[in-house]
């Protein structure tokens, strides 16, 4: 089974960080990292954009499509990584998940969520 892990930030958290702070958080994410691709389970990871550079896109009568600037939902913590990952189940999904270094509180803020994902042929 495939699970999307979303992975959420304090951005006022994330916005106070002195190019040090980014260093540290850095060298601390690194072995999680890799940790977390070492299970083979990995299918997609990647880090989001700022949310400020977002694009939404809605429906519109007749078709249309309205684009407007900025993410879908503005939140404290918006969505800032996105990762994909085979498991067993939700428990095994999970399991795997606490190894991404977004569940590291104290330097994001955050979580991640954890849901089923299917994949449409």
């Amino acid at each position: 089974m495939r699970f999307v892990c979303l992975c959420y930030y304090d951005q006022a958290q994330i916005d106070a960080w002195t190019p040090a702070d980014h260093e540290k958080v850095r060298a601390i994410c690194a072995p999680r990292d890799a940790e977390l691709r070492a299970t083979g389970r990995v299918v997609l990871d990647g880090a989001l954009g700022d949310p400020k550079t977002a694009r939404t896109l809605r429906a519109e009568k007749g078709g249309d499509c309205r684009v407007s600037e900025g993410p879908y939902a503005a939140s404290k913590e918006p969505l800032g990584a996105v990762f994909v990952i085979e498991a067993a189940d939700l428990d095994d999904a999970v399991r795997i998940a606490c190894l991404h270094p977004g569940v590291l509180r104290e330097h994001f803020g955050g979580g991640i969520e954890v849901r089923p994902y299917d994949v449409v042929p």
